[in-house]
């Protein structure tokens, strides 16, 4: 009976201490939290516990000023192909728009053609991050009438180094 007892005891006194090691988690999965060495510090949220998804509504790129096709003008006139050999995926960029309009905390996330991590030439990342953070025509997202925070994403398909297509 003790034994059973003790061997009921250990697992116990283990996951109690493995509770206590664990740290600060994001609320949501996916959160951008403020990083000081790339993030403007003036930059606000309205409600920093409640950055809604592009998706919480059906309205995507309608949330920029001339929506798609403007968007697409915007990149295909400033980008200056690169013509670099094996220089070919995606690059998304993330980032957050505040109820004001204002987006700020952009993130890069760099693949292959195969989806697998890859590091872009920096002629090309930067570039699509320069031309990204110097839009301001970002509306911002009304849920039930309250305008509130929101993520928001563009993915670049990037064929040797050359800008091929803008997603969504």
């Amino acid at each position: 009976m003790i034994k059973r007892f003790f061997l009921f005891l250990i697992p116990m006194l283990f996951s109690c201490q493995s509770e206590k090691q664990i740290l600060k988690y994001p609320a949501n999965i996916g959160d951008i939290e403020y990083d000081a060495k790339t993030d403007n510090p003036n930059f606000k949220l309205c409600f920093p516990q409640y950055i809604f998804q592009y998706f919480n509504d059906d309205n995507e790129l309608e949330k920029f000023k001339g929506e798609k096709l403007r968007l697409d003008k915007i990149f295909f006139d400033q980008y200056k192909n690169q013509n670099i050999k094996n220089q070919s995926g995606l690059i998304r960029i993330r980032f957050v728009v505040n109820c004001k309009g204002e987006a700020d905390r952009f993130r890069l996330l760099e693949m292959d053609q195969n989806y697998n991590p890859f590091t872009f030439d920096k002629k090309i990342s930067e570039q699509l991050l320069s031309i990204t953070k110097k839009i301001e025509d970002w509306h911002p997202k009304s849920i039930e009438g309250h305008s509130v925070d929101y993520y928001q994403y563009l993915i670049f398909k990037i064929e040797n180094g050359n800008l091929i297509e803008i997603l969504p």
